[in-house]
């Protein structure tokens, strides 16, 4: 195998933003939503049951995390794209 290929495989560290988790703890996870801009935190058990307004480019946008959601990023769960579409679609699309 090549040897660019190993070092693809190798586990990534951990992206961590130690600020963000001091506040993550100290928050009541009922009352307040915890707005970043960091895409790249990884989703640890203890943030089950908050808010996270994670930015997408042009606003906040609200995930509540659920249990499937841990060891993702928080990235993954927020579009960054609309997604566009030509007249003739659309015409189409009506017709049906």
């Amino acid at each position: 195998m090549k040897k660019s290929l190993n070092l693809r495989k190798k586990k990534k560290n951990i992206l961590t933003n130690y600020s963000l988790l001091k506040i993550i703890k100290k928050c009541n996870p009922k009352k307040e939503i915890i707005i970043t801009w960091y895409r790249a935190f990884l989703i640890v058990p203890f943030m089950m049951g908050n808010t996270i307004s994670i930015y997408n480019g042009k606003g906040h946008l609200p995930i509540y995390i659920v249990d499937h959601m841990i060891e993702h990023k928080l990235g993954e769960f927020i579009p960054t794209r609309i997604a566009s579409f030509h007249n003739s679609f659309l015409k189409k699309k009506k017709e049906l």
